[in-house]
């Protein structure tokens, strides 16, 4: 492929973060204009990786990456900086410059139009951290395409996305006319518009690149994970066969010597003929959050709740009694207050709610702020137990895949799907009387969902669950729905 034509081109390219940790070894590919990509590959097979030295945010070992002549890169990460949280939304966009532009406002007005959030000029002075968990991802969106770059790289932009924040989006990056690059553990989302796939092979650690939608590469890749497995298995019949021939031979001595040895050449051959195997996602064991003992009567009673109408808070009652083994799902569009309202229902702020006496809350929160990320998950995972008991510490944590290398390290370094693990972990050895979940799917991969739903499914305490995944709602029970917007 001609390098003129590509807007960025991968040649050779090495990266390791220290001596043990290889990422990328010799890795080619090349980008044309126009192309709209999906990245597979397992967790921590270095997706963000690749993200950051397409930007130069990191710089390879060895190898050449060339960008075409005055390319412009502009990536949306998962979360906004935590000293971004402060700005106002102008200064935020501000930030995605080099030099002071003096006509930003109507610009940040049409990229807000095109990430479906409402604008009115008072917005321009808000603070960022006054908005909701789904606007601050969409916020994030925004100030990717406000630098209108050549190559535009999403990280999981469906997060906190509602279904028809999902079909905007979607329906911007089919009309995108340059280079488009996404992680996302979304099928659906990456089936509307990619034409091509990076896969990251964790083993190999080389990057393959594949032509087609993404269902058609995952049917391509899976299809060809059999075949290697099938050869591999005809390899072995075939190795073991000469063995015991040459054996059979070298034995008899004399000439029959030298055909001993001709087969054993032909065995090494086929040795190395074996392909490795991959290994894919390793999915998470299934798993139960164990219910609090002695749960009696009412664990949470809400009669009254406020939601955010234009920015104005509004107040509605409820009569609502969520007993032992009660789900109740709480709908409602981005910006509505959903999260605000769980956040004060956890902490037992909320007017209007009342948690028996007694009851212990688990609560996981979209941008795991209940974690702390000083901690190390070893730390977090003793304090959610409560009374020490390493062997069942140990167990759960393995069955989240957080392994030995991983359970002495800092939270905060984690990447995020792998805090969405740990927060899972802590879950089950806290035992909540009620579980408070807000979107639970963001930033875990889509091979774990299945087993996760199955879980709170049979949950057999209180349970409130937020989530913009239908089909991941679908596979839950549910009891009552209390709708915000209604």
């Amino acid at each position: 492929m001609a390098r003129e034509e590509s807007v960025i081109h991968f040649e050779d390219v090495s990266f390791e973060y220290g001596h043990n940790k290889p990422v990328l070894d010799e890795v080619n590919f090349s980008l044309r204009r126009g192309m709209k990509m999906a990245v597979m590959g397992q967790n921590g097979a270095g997706k963000t990786t690749l993200f950051k030295l397409m930007t130069g945010a990191l710089q390879s070992e060895s190898g050449e990456i060339h960008r075409s002549h005055g390319m412009r890169v502009a990536t949306a990460s998962q979360v906004i900086p935590r000293d971004h949280l402060d700005l106002t939304v102008r200064d935020f966009f501000q930030k995605c410059f080099t030099e002071k532009v003096y006509d930003i406002d109507p610009r940040i007005d049409e990229v807000l139009e095109i990430v479906n959030l409402e604008h009115h000029e008072k917005l321009h002075d808000r603070i960022v951290k006054s908005f909701s968990g789904g606007q601050q991802a969409r916020l994030l969106l925004a100030s990717a395409l406000i630098q209108n770059p050549d190559l535009l790289l999403l990280d999981e932009p469906t997060n906190n996305l509602d279904t028809a924040g999902i079909e905007h989006l979607t329906k911007f990056l089919v009309d995108y006319p340059q280079t488009v690059v996404v992680i996302s553990h979304d099928a659906e989302f990456l089936n509307a518009f990619t034409t091509g796939v990076l896969y990251l092979d964790v083993f190999t650690r080389k990057i393959e690149q594949y032509p087609g939608n993404y269902h058609d590469v995952q049917r391509d890749i899976l299809l060809r994970i059999e075949k290697e497995n099938r050869k591999n298995a005809q390899l072995a019949k075939k190795i073991q066969d000469n063995k015991d021939k040459m054996n059979f031979f070298a034995q008899k001595g004399g000439k029959m010597r030298l055909v001993a040895k001709k087969m054993r050449d032909e065995i090494e051959e086929m040795e190395e003929e074996k392909v490795d195997v991959r290994k894919e996602d390793r999915t998470i064991r299934p798993f139960v959050i164990p219910a609090q003992d002695g749960l009696m009567g009412a664990v949470l009673e809400l009669s009254s709740y406020t939601v955010l109408k234009g920015k104005k808070p509004v107040k509605k009652t409820a009569s609502i009694s969520l007993r032992k083994n009660n789900h109740l799902l709480l709908r409602g569009p981005n910006g509505i207050g959903k999260s605000t309202l769980l956040e004060s229902i956890a902490r037992g702020t909320a007017e209007g709610s009342v948690i028996a006496k007694g009851v212990k809350v688990g609560y996981y929160r979209q941008d795991f702020s209940t974690l702390n990320f000083d901690q190390t998950v070893y730390e977090a995972l003793a304090e959610a137990m409560g009374k020490p008991d390493e062997e069942r510490l140990r167990a759960v944590a393995a069955g989240f895949l957080i392994t030995a290398d991983v359970i002495h390290t800092k939270i905060g370094s984690l990447s995020e799907g792998q805090k969405g693990l740990v927060a899972f972990a802590s879950l089950v050895l806290e035992r909540p009387g009620l579980l408070i979940l807000d979107e639970p799917t963001n930033h875990i991969n889509f091979r774990h969902l299945p087993v996760i739903a199955k879980a709170l499914d049979e949950y057999q305490g209180a349970m409130i669950l937020v989530s913009h995944v239908p089909e991941f709602v679908s596979q839950i029970r549910i009891d009552d729905i209390l709708d915000l917007e209604k």
